[in-house]
C-alpha cells in the first residue's frame, strides 16, 4: 500500500513524519504521524500506537504531547492516527462535535450510513500495523497502546478484546463505561443501532469482567477537576471496581489537576510516566 510523505522534521536526533494513504478498511485517505527515534536507524524498534479524542486529528498529539524525548530515549517508535474518516459525503457526518468525523469511537459501524467507512475499531487493530510493520523499522512483536478520552476507550477496548496483542495499555481520562455516559450512549447507538448487548463488545467496564487472565498492568490518569469527571462521561470508578473483582491490576492516579481546558497540558505533565511505562513491557 502506497504511502505519501506529507511532512518530515528532525527531532530529538529522530523524526517526526506525518504520511498519508488511502485505507481499505475506512475508503478514504488517512494520515497519521509517526515518530522515528535515532535506534530506529540501527535497529527494529518497538511501536507504541496513541489514539486521540474526541475532535483531534494526528495532529494533536505531535504538537501538544511532548513525547518526543522520552520516546528518542527509550528507543519507541510512537504512532498516531486520525480518530475518523475524512470527507466521505456522508448526510450528517459534521453536524456534531461528538459524533461523526473526529468521533469514529474506535468502534466498526454495523448500521447504515457509517457502516461503510466507520470502521476505525478494524482500522486500529489490522489495517494500520500492517502498514506500520511493513514500511518501517518495527519489531512487531512489541506493541502497546495507550489514548486520551475517546481515545482511552480505544486503548483499553484494543487491548482488553485482543488479550496478548499489546504488551501494555495506559489511558488518560478515559471514557471507561461508554454505555453508561451520553457521550458513549449516542456513538454507541449511531453506529451499533439501539441493542445494548452490541454495544458491550465496545465497553472497557463490560470487557474487563471477561478478560481471561491478569496479565495485564493498566494506567491511569485523571484529572481530580475534569468537568467530564464530574458530568458522569467518564466513569473511571466503575471500570476500577470491575477489575478489583476480576483481579487485573490498575494503577489510578487522580491528579490535582484539570484537563478540559487544555488537556494537552495535563497530558504533557505526566506523559514521561506512561512512556516508562510502556517501555518496561515492550524492553525498551
Amino acid at each position: 500500500m502506497a504511502l505519501k510523505q506529507v511532512s518530515s522534521n528532525k527531532c530529538f536526533e529522530g523524526f517526526q513524519k506525518v504520511f498519508e494513504h488511502d485505507s481499505v478498511e475506512l475508503k478514504c485517505k488517512m494520515k497519521f504521524g509517526i515518530y522515528l527515534p535515532p535506534k530506529a536507524e540501527t535497529r527494529k524498534c518497538p511501536v507504541l500506537y496513541w489514539l486521540s479524542g474526541l475532535t483531534c486529528t494526528e495532529q494533536n498529539f505531535i504538537t501538544k504531547a511532548g513525547f518526543h524525548q522520552a520516546a528518542a530515549e527509550h528507543g519507541l517508535i510512537v504512532v498516531a492516527p486520525d480518530t475518523s474518516p475524512r470527507g466521505c459525503n456522508i448526510e450528517g457526518e459534521d453536524e456534531s462535535w461528538d459524533f461523526g468525523t473526529g468521533a469514529g469511537f474506535y468502534v466498526d459501524a454495523t448500521e447504515d450510513p457509517w457502516k461503510t467507512n466507520y470502521r476505525m475499531y478494524s482500522y486500529i487493530k489490522d489495517e494500520l500495523p500492517k502498514l506500520i510493520n511493513a514500511n518501517f523499522p518495527t519489531d512487531p512483536e512489541r506493541m502497546s497502546i495507550f489514548g486520551h478520552s475517546m481515545g482511552g476507550h480505544g486503548a483499553l477496548i484494543l487491548a482488553l478484546k485482543n488479550p496478548g496483542k499489546y504488551k501494555s495499555v495506559s489511558a488518560f481520562a478515559p471514557i471507561c463505561n461508554p454505555i453508561q455516559c451520553q457521550w458513549g450512549k449516542k456513538a454507541l447507538g449511531g453506529y451499533l443501532g439501539s441493542d445494548v448487548s452490541k454495544w458491550e463488545a465496545y465497553d472497557a467496564t463490560q470487557l474487563v469482567k471477561s478478560y481471561p487472565d491478569s496479565h495485564l498492568d493498566i494506567l491511569i490518569d485523571q484529572g481530580k477537576d475534569d468537568q467530564f469527571l464530574s458530568a458522569g462521561q467518564l466513569l473511571p470508578d466503575n471500570f476500577i471496581a470491575a477489575c478489583t473483582e476480576q483481579k487485573i491490576p490498575v494503577v489510578f492516579r487522580l491528579q490535582q489537576a484539570s484537563c478540559f481546558c487544555s488537556p494537552y497540558f495535563f497530558i504533557a505533565t505526566f506523559m514521561n510516566d506512561h512512556i516508562k511505562h510502556h517501555a518496561k513491557y515492550l524492553n525498551a
